[in-house]
């Protein structure tokens, strides 16, 4: 006779509540572009790894106070162009003065002048695919969903306002003590964003490289 296993409540595995709510980021408003800026210094410099800002129209400088590096992107486009024009040359040589030369009015089977409309062609059309995808790469798009898309502040950055988000997978992160250094920056609306945990799982913030030091 096969034994029945005693079910108890020892041996249940604990069930996860997809709907608890988990703080995802610490958000606050700034009405000021020079008070975001100081803002997101301020934050760069306490040790914050893990914080965006959201504004509605490119804020020049704040990618340094952010201490975002400089993009690579101009490299991967290089690469681009250089493979292009490295394809339109070995394709030219293989064809016209390898594999199927071709003997018209005693010219040479391939030479570097009349090779130069298909490489500028190749070239340009290699770097802007490389540009493309490495740009969307490099800025983790397309990204369909955000933990902050629901949160008020984060809506109001495309219109009038300039917000700053400490993520909460932050080594440093406490509520208390981001809280405490946005409202000492000016920091208006200060409040904790949660989310489901398996949507807060999934936190990536959206940070666009920058193209200055």
């Amino acid at each position: 006779m096969e034994r029945t296993r005693k079910v108890t409540k020892s041996n249940i595995p604990p069930a996860h509540d997809a709907m608890e709510q988990r703080p995802v980021a610490t958000v606050a408003e700034f009405r000021d572009v020079n008070a975001l800026v100081a803002a997101a210094r301020a934050v760069y410099e306490r040790g914050y790894t893990r914080f965006d800002c959201y504004t509605p129209y490119p804020v020049h400088g704040l990618d340094r106070a952010m201490g975002v590096r400089r993009t690579i992107l101009p490299y991967i486009s290089f690469l681009g162009g250089v493979t292009g024009l490295a394809s339109a040359l070995l394709l030219q040589w293989w064809t016209g003065g390898y594999d199927y030369r071709l003997n018209i009015g005693g010219k040479p089977f391939f030479a570097i002048q009349f090779s130069v409309p298909v490489d500028f062609e190749l070239t340009v059309l290699l770097c802007a695919f490389f540009t493309l995808f490495g740009l969307l790469g490099l800025c983790k798009l397309p990204t369909w969903w955000h933990p902050l898309q629901g949160d008020t502040s984060f809506r109001r950055a495309t219109d009038d306002t300039f917000v700053v988000a400490i993520f909460s997978d932050d080594p440093r992160y406490t509520i208390t003590d981001t809280e405490e250094l946005l409202r000492a920056m000016g920091g208006t609306n200060v409040h904790v964003h949660t989310a489901p945990a398996t949507q807060s799982a999934i936190l990536q913030p959206v940070t666009t490289p920058s193209d200055e030091q």
